[in-house]
């Protein structure tokens, strides 16, 4: 008897401890549980601790309501210009709607990658192959719309479409690298004919302004020359009329002192001289002072009215005032 009332304590605890452990349920954060009754979808279980009627309602689906990251396989898609590439990429969701993403499509995953791929295949089928490379920034944006409105339905949120790769073929790739030679040549080739003529340009401009001023600097050095000479046969024109005024009142020391100046400037110049090669010079202080003396009477005779041509005169031993050397060519 007793031995039949421990075994019904046992079976009775047994049964207490299924039916708490079917009707208490524990949902881990970042998910949501489906309550099936009898198959049909009742109700949500979101995360901590939640109470569900024994034996009468199940838990269905267990959804991760996170932002989950699916990748979408890599595919040969044929260009608008007929290139073939091999494109994948990866795609982020969430899950807003716990009942649609677990029974208005039976596979979401897959259903969400296959969507994906067949909008890459119809959005890069209309670029060619140069847009497909160089905007890819577009075709994800035309990616996200298009699969954002498909996924609506099934509860889910496209956070992101991301092509991770776009290979074209070898020979393509080939063919774009030498391009990319070409080009990064042609654009060298540019820049250094540019500095060339930069240079050029310069250099001529300096030269330009080089010979301005030189011109500039012979045009002052003219002006000053002239200024110059102006002066100098200004002082010779005074000094002329000043022995010509002295002459006439009957003076002739100016005269002497003219004369005297020139005859020392033609001795210097002929001393000097590159065509005259001098053979003697029998000349002294006395010699010069006595022919200047005769000249001084010579001209004071001529001025004298009614006087006869005077003969030039000087003391024995000086020269004649006609010149005291002899030449001869070299």
């Amino acid at each position: 008897m007793l031995s039949g009332f421990l075994v019904f304590v046992v079976f009775v605890a047994l049964v207490a401890l299924v039916t708490i452990y079917a009707g208490v349920k524990t949902v881990p954060q970042g998910q949501v549980w489906t309550v099936e009754r009898f198959g049909r979808f009742r109700a949500l279980l979101h995360p901590g601790l939640n109470l569900i009627v024994p034996y009468f309602d199940t838990i269905g689906r267990r959804m991760n309501v996170m932002e989950s990251v699916l990748p979408i396989p890599s595919q040969g898609v044929i260009t608008k210009d007929n290139a073939s590439v091999e494109v994948d990429g990866i795609v982020f969701y969430t899950v807003f709607d716990a009942g649609r993403a677990a029974y208005a499509v039976q596979n979401l995953e897959q259903a969400i990658a296959n969507v994906a791929m067949t909008n890459i295949r119809t959005a890069i089928g209309s670029m060619d192959l140069d847009e497909t490379l160089s905007n890819r920034e577009r075709i994800n944006s035309m990616l996200l719309q298009v699969l954002d409105h498909a996924t609506e339905v099934w509860g889910t949120k496209i956070n992101r479409v991301e092509l991770k790769d776009v290979q074209p073929p070898l020979d393509v790739v080939a063919s774009m690298a030498k391009q990319l030679a070409a080009d990064r040549e042609a654009r060298a080739a540019i820049l250094q004919a540019d500095g060339f003529r930069k240079a050029a340009v310069l250099k001529a401009e300096g030269e330009k302004q080089s010979m301005i001023l030189a011109a500039e600097g012979r045009l002052e050095a003219a002006e000053r020359d002239g200024q110059a000479r102006e002066r100098l046969a200004r002082a010779e024109a005074e000094a002329t009329r000043v022995v010509s005024d002295a002459v006439a009142a009957g003076s002739v020391s100016a005269l002497n002192y003219f004369i005297a100046q020139r005859y020392t400037e033609a001795l210097s110049k002929i001393g000097t001289g590159t065509n005259t090669k001098l053979v003697m010079i029998p000349l002294e202080a006395v010699g010069i002072a006595g022919s200047l003396a005769g000249m001084t009477e010579l001209i004071k005779e001529s001025f004298q009215p009614g006087a006869a041509p005077a003969q030039p005169r000087g003391r024995p031993g000086t020269v004649p005032a006609t010149g005291p050397w002899t030449t001869e060519p070299s």
